[in-house]
């Protein structure tokens, strides 16, 4: 079943249940940490934080074996 990000939901369909919240699961995290988090909506497949604490999302290329992190403000102010 596809999962779908509150920030995701309240950008693109508001009147869509979100799965999960990408700040409340990044809340949980250490600093140089991550989690295996898929968003259908937006495409990313994971949740880190960086040493300084930014909120980074990773988008995988499984073409080559790779994973780009990019910020979450970039994410959501850009609504990839």
């Amino acid at each position: 079943m596809a999962e779908f990000s509150k920030q995701w939901c309240e950008i693109n369909d508001p009147e869509r249940s979100w799965d999960f919240d990408i700040l409340d699961e990044a809340d949980k995290l250490k600093p140089n940490h991550y989690i295996s988090y898929i968003c259908e909506g937006f495409g990313f497949a994971g949740i880190a934080k960086d040493k300084e604490g930014n909120i980074l999302l990773g988008f995988s290329d499984y073409d080559i074996d790779r994973t780009e992190w990019k910020t979450y403000k970039e994410v959501i102010d850009g609504s990839i």
